[in-house]
């Protein structure tokens, strides 16, 4: 064989390992890029899930596959309902009543999420969120009553934004109850949500009514307040006969927090308020 022969053969052996070499990394670089695509796209499905339920919630969906059963869980439940609002939204143009609620549903939900609170869902505009369904929390209550109050003082700043814009006033009614609910996904196929159900939230429903006959714009149950942080002001309420339940609820109004109250929920640990 001449020199040029092999010359040529000895060019296309070490043509070939650099071929397979520069195919292989495109097809890496390929493979990174779609890797890229898909975490950058699953990012982004997460975030849009958790606009409709907890991160806790969406990673249990994601690990188990979809499949979330429902658990018994010992909850503190807040119904929060606008009174009066019926009447406001036949004052109001339609553009401005729907701004008006989403400024405070935002500011509602920064309250309840800032002490360890879930909000569930807007009911109108109704607010049902809980405090202990998703993880153990021995502090719950403390945490629910905490919210309530926050929730308060965050309307009191809006109001005052509403005042300035020549709006009207928002005034918000909040019942808290204690007791054992059923936490799961619920709906249909084409429609989910996670919530809570079961008496617990009934009775903090109809607790919430009670604020608008009773003096207290939060009402809370005795089975909410025997768990409660004494450092809370609260007086009690006459007791009040609720759709639902057989015997008179004994309740009590919160109006306001001797201690120095939390702006944002600390981690659960043995010491918490």
């Amino acid at each position: 064989m001449s020199d040029a022969v092999w010359l040529v053969a000895l060019l296309i052996a070490a043509a070939i390992p650099a071929g397979l070499y520069w195919r292989s990394r495109r097809e890496v670089e390929d493979l990174s890029r779609r890797l890229d695509l898909s975490a950058s796209q699953l990012q982004s499905l997460q975030l849009s899930f958790s606009r409709f339920a907890p991160d806790e919630v969406i990673e249990r969906i994601i690990a188990d596959e979809g499949n979330v059963k429902g658990d018994r869980v010992e909850v503190a439940v807040v119904f929060a309902d606008l009174v009066g609002f019926t009447a406001l939204s036949e004052e109001v143009e339609p553009d401005v009543l729907v701004g008006i609620l989403n400024g405070y549903f935002e500011r509602m939900s920064d309250a309840i999420a800032a002490h360890r609170g879930h909000v569930s869902k807007f009911i109108g505009d109704g607010i049902l969120a809980f405090f202990g369904a998703l993880s153990r929390n021995p502090w719950q209550c403390n945490d629910a009553a905490h919210a309530a109050l926050a929730m308060q003082a965050a309307l009191k700043e809006y109001n005052g934004e509403l005042r300035r814009e020549g709006l009207p006033s928002l005034r918000v009614g909040i019942g808290v109850h204690h007791g054992v609910g059923i936490a799961g996904l619920v709906g249909s196929r084409e429609l989910m949500e996670f919530t809570i159900i079961g008496r617990t939230v009934n009775v903090a429903a109809r607790v919430q009514d009670l604020t608008r006959r009773l003096d207290g714009d939060i009402i809370v149950t005795d089975a909410l307040l025997e768990k409660l942080d004494p450092r809370f002001d609260s007086r009690p309420l006459p007791a009040s006969t609720v759709k639902g339940v057989s015997e008179a609820l004994q309740v009590y109004a919160v109006d306001g927090y001797s201690g120095v109250a939390p702006v944002e929920a600390a981690p659960i640990s043995a010491d918490s308020p």
